[in-house]
């Protein structure tokens, strides 16, 4: 992944200044901070995958999102990309405007609150509302795993789905501020009406004044019975990887007890 981070430099034209890179998960990605020949500042993001799964949902998502998705949803720009194949894996190079903003948390899961400013709170409904309506073949969420994993791990049956566009990974750690911006788009698509307000409430749940303030600010969506779905997913998501995830092992009593609240 370092020499391919070389490799990928060399074709964007572009110097690596990453004195601490950011490693994915299971080293799947690598991001860190570059300068183009003019000395404007850059974020660099490379991706890797074997050479025949360096395609579909996940491989496309940033740029596809890039192209698709309102101005009214904060985001990086993306400005190029970059593929090419080595010794049997496939490598993509997205370069991203550089950001002084920093992610709300390191964690996707709050153990703390977190002090955000009144107009973070302001954008957060509209950048929701925004993306709820962009138009997408994509799926975020698949009904099949609705309809099998939220029986299996909450005990809840689920009815009708009422589906809406997300981001799909919306938790606090792809989140930045003081001014709100999204990161991480490789997911996005169609989901449950509500999948990301209910997200980010329940990854809030050990932090309660946090809690309240998302339930405040995005109360039009969570107190919509539609959101029972989405919040029905969320909390299968966490319970089924709460064995071998540590920050979902901790969030998963909570969410049980949740589950009380959704029942009611």
């Amino acid at each position: 992944m370092r020499t391919a981070r070389t490799t990928a430099c060399t074709a964007l034209g572009v110097q690596d200044r990453a004195t601490d890179p950011v490693w994915g998960y299971e080293g799947r990605t690598l991001s860190g901070r570059v300068t183009g020949p003019d000395g404007g500042d850059g974020w660099l993001r490379l991706v890797s995958a074997t050479e025949d799964r360096a395609t579909g949902k996940l491989w496309e998502g940033p740029q596809s999102a890039h192209k698709a998705l309102p101005a009214a949803v904060p985001r990086p720009a993306l400005h190029r990309v970059h593929d090419w194949a080595a010794d049997g894996f496939g490598y993509r190079a997205e370069l991203y405007e550089h950001t002084p903003l920093a992610t709300v948390s390191r964690s996707p899961v709050l153990a703390d609150d977190v002090d955000l400013p009144e107009s973070w709170w302001k954008e957060l409904p509209l950048a929701l509302d925004a993306l709820a309506t962009a138009a997408t073949f994509r799926e975020a969420v698949r009904e099949e795993y609705i309809r099998r994993a939220v029986p299996q791990y909450t005990g809840h049956t689920v009815g009708e789905i009422q589906w809406s566009t997300a981001h799909g990974d919306f938790h606090w750690a792809n989140l930045a501020g003081p001014e709100l911006l999204i990161l991480d788009w490789e997911g996005w698509g169609t989901a449950p009406y509500g999948f990301d307000a209910a997200l980010l409430y329940l990854y809030a749940l050990q932090a309660p004044d946090t809690a309240t303030r998302v339930r405040q600010a995005l109360a039009h969506i969570l107190d919509d019975p539609a959101v029972r779905v989405a919040e029905l997913t969320v909390c299968a998501q966490v319970l089924q990887a709460a064995d071998r995830t540590p920050f979902y092992a901790a969030l998963a009593d909570p969410v049980r007890r949740h589950l009380g609240q959704v029942t009611r």
